[in-house]
């Protein structure tokens, strides 16, 4: 009996991510070539194309591993489920989660950080260039309301922690950066990734800005914040590191109603 329109789609997809469906060759036509060349063409189709996609995302990953390891990677982490959207950027959200259980990459803590970290690019990159928070924002509201205030960062913005120097393994990755071996114990890293003109790139943050920063994406005011901040560095200091933040454009521009309380 031919296989339901529902049951022929539940096959294919079981063959395509590597499984084996026997019935599934019967409702495939065949002429000069046979139905089971037919869908190993179209299930190596599938894993190439999806395993290109997954290595132009995660990068960083790509050249710490290099490509037949990658690969290896990829396919197992296809072997889980194909996307369920149609735009391939889109595509990897899960993938920092499965390296870290990846049993192969054990011997490399920090990889599933680093895969972290690319798709925070990936996701900054697409994300809109909405307009900053600038200084001359902050110049029409009154002293005595700033405390009070709630500001948000960028669309697609995303704060990483690591226990390992990310910023230095990722720049160590580029391409052309001197052949350096990195200290795993340099200690941790705390990254704010913002899209930029036309490109994504991080923030290094010292503790108490990771502090300040996560406690303004939970909703503190900058009061609130800042007493945040100090609790996990005593030494930090509201004015310093709201200059810089500012001049870096971290934060999103004011919305109607972000004067809140936190």
């Amino acid at each position: 009996m031919p296989l339901a329109l529902r049951e022929l789609q539940a096959a294919f997809a079981v063959h395509v991510v590597g499984g084996e469906r026997a019935d599934l060759a019967g409702a495939v036509m065949g002429d000069s070539m046979s139905a089971d060349a037919r869908l190993r063409i179209y299930r190596h189709h599938v894993a190439y194309s999806l395993g290109s996609a997954l290595a132009a995302t995660f990068g960083t990953v790509h050249v710490l591993v290099g490509e037949a390891f990658l690969r290896r990677l990829v396919q197992s982490f296809i072997g889980q489920g194909l996307p369920v959207q149609p735009v391939l950027t889109e595509y990897g959200a899960d993938f920092p989660a499965f390296v870290a259980g990846y049993e192969p990459a054990a011997s490399l803590p920090y990889l599933a950080d680093i895969a972290r970290l690319d798709w925070a690019l990936n996701v900054a990159f697409h994300s809109p260039a909405g307009r900053r928070l600038a200084a001359a924002d902050l110049a029409a509201i009154a002293p005595e309301r700033l405390p009070s205030l709630s500001l948000a960062v960028p669309e697609g913005a995303t704060l990483i922690g690591s226990r390992y120097p990310l910023d230095r393994i990722w720049n160590a990755s580029q391409p052309g950066a001197p052949a350096d071996t990195v200290d795993l114990g340099q200690g941790r890293a705390d990254l704010l990734v913002l899209r930029r003109s036309g490109d994504a790139a991080f923030i290094v943050l010292a503790v108490g800005e990771a502090a300040f920063v996560a406690a303004l994406i939970d909703g503190k005011s900058l009061e609130g914040a800042a007493e945040q901040a100090s609790h996990a560095d005593p030494s930090f200091d509201l004015s310093t590191a709201f200059a810089r933040l500012l001049s870096l454009e971290a934060f999103a521009a004011l919305q109607q109603g972000a004067e809140g309380e936190g």
